[in-house]
């Protein structure tokens, strides 16, 4: 059965080319800093929001059309891994993510809920071999179903620690079996809406305990895959504790656990903690800690994740930079963790979406690797903290400064500050690149 008959293969035509299923940007053989677009950009398909997604919302019920739909439980699992694996091949994608309850259905017990799973992670064990397509990383639904209202780890309830547990232990068990390159985690109700009713010390040493048990899991069935912490400050908590980049670090490094954790920062949710993407990209790149990107980004009026597919070819261009500055992303790549709009519900939309993510970020890449080629916001820079390359400033910063020689040096200075961050040269440079570079 074919899933998507109206799709032929999606290929690059250039910026010219006016057929809506073709890219106009993307093109993946193309060599941008040594490597192939495909090398630097990775991307990866949502399994959720391409494949299981109804189109709800709060105010209205499912309104996708999609070639599976009549089929339930087991039955709708396997037709979504053949739509899946099809519609990867048409859309030029290598990689993909899930959620264990994205793939297969959840049984009365875990114990059934893991059969259903291994049969699914079968089905896709064997598409990927004849596919060549690969796993970006998996991870756990500890969110959706009701015994995870107080959460999951964070729970108040041992129990549900306990089932949490054993949920990630399976879902490094798949990890392991399909060869998935990192395994993320996002503590989707690891949070709190009140502290009057909160132990927060007990909440944030028990996700801590987790994490630690799924490192020594890891190693003891031999997962060499990159652990990943999402950040997300709220919704559905009001707190969550892995809040932004900066937070989810302090708690890394506060519990041990930075050695083996990276970030895998979202578009969305770093506008929903009042900060750009580029800012939580940076401040991960700058402590060593970015490791993926989930690729969409949010309306700034609307007050919630609204997952949407990266169109801002600022915001994709700024954060080309610093993952081209970060070495790019290494096992990481970037996450269409993104939906159509619930008004374009058929099956062709998917297609437009993942096109314009996909040209969005080339074109960011494109213009970023000239930026950084062209050494025109490094220069400046550069130019800006010159007087810590010599001088007092350099004593500074060589450690060899204290407060009483600092004070001696500037006790009868007359320190004025006239020289200017030329920011409005900087965006009149950013936006001569983005529209002049071919």
């Amino acid at each position: 059965m074919a899933y998507f008959p109206e799709v032929e293969k999606v290929v690059f035509e250039g910026r010219k080319s006016t057929n809506p299923l073709a890219f106009k940007y993307y093109n993946p053989s193309e060599v941008v800093l040594g490597k192939t677009m495909e090398e630097h950009l990775r991307f990866a398909v949502s399994y959720w929001h391409t494949f299981t997604l109804p189109g709800t919302d709060p105010f209205g019920n499912a309104t996708m059309i999609r070639p599976w739909d009549g089929y339930t439980g087991m039955d709708l699992a396997k037709k979504r891994v053949e739509a899946a694996f099809e519609f990867m091949e048409k859309i030029g994608v290598q990689y993909f993510c899930f959620h264990d309850r994205d793939i297969a259905p959840e049984g009365t017990t875990l114990r059934e809920t893991n059969r259903n799973l291994d049969v699914i992670v079968s089905m896709i064990e064997a598409h990927m071999k004849t596919s060549g397509k690969k796993l970006l990383w998996n991870t756990q639904n500890m969110f959706s179903h009701p015994r995870f209202v107080h959460g999951a780890a964070s729970s108040p309830n041992a129990d549900v620690f306990a089932y949490a547990a054993a949920q990630v232990k399976k879902g490094l068990e798949v990890a392991l079996r399909l060869g998935a390159e990192n395994y993320v985690f996002w503590g989707g109700r690891e949070g709190y809406e009140t502290l009057l009713n909160t132990d927060l010390k007990l909440e944030l040493d028990n996700l801590a305990r987790l994490f630690h048990m799924a490192c020594d899991y890891a190693d003891e069935i031999g997962f060499k895959g990159q652990f990943l912490l999402e950040p997300k400050p709220k919704e559905p908590t009001k707190h969550q504790y892995d809040f932004d980049a900066a937070n989810t670090i302090a708690f890394l490094k506060t519990y041990g656990l930075d050695d083996r954790f990276k970030l895998n920062i979202e578009a969305n949710h770093a506008t929903l903690a009042g900060h750009t993407f580029q800012h939580e990209l940076a401040v991960s790149r700058i402590h060593g800690m970015l490791g993926s990107v989930d690729a969409n980004q949010g309306d700034p009026l609307l007050g919630w994740d609204t997952d949407e597919f990266p169109t801002d070819l600022y915001a994709t261009t700024l954060a080309m930079i610093e993952i081209l500055k970060n070495g790019g992303l290494h096992s990481g790549g970037l996450n269409f963790d993104a939906k159509v709009r619930r008004a374009s519900m058929t099956p062709l939309d998917l297609f437009y979406g993942h096109i314009v993510g996909m040209d969005s970020f080339a074109r960011g890449l494109k213009v970023a690797a000239k930026l950084i080629e062209d050494k025109v916001l490094d220069d400046w820079i550069a130019a800006r903290y010159r007087s810590y390359r010599e001088g007092i400033g350099k004593d500074i910063v060589d450690g060899k400064a204290t407060l009483a020689t600092l004070e001696a040096y500037i006790l009868d200075k007359d320190v004025r500050v006239t020289t200017s961050g030329r920011q409005e040269y900087l965006l009149a440079v950013l936006n001569q690149y983005l529209l002049e570079v071919e």
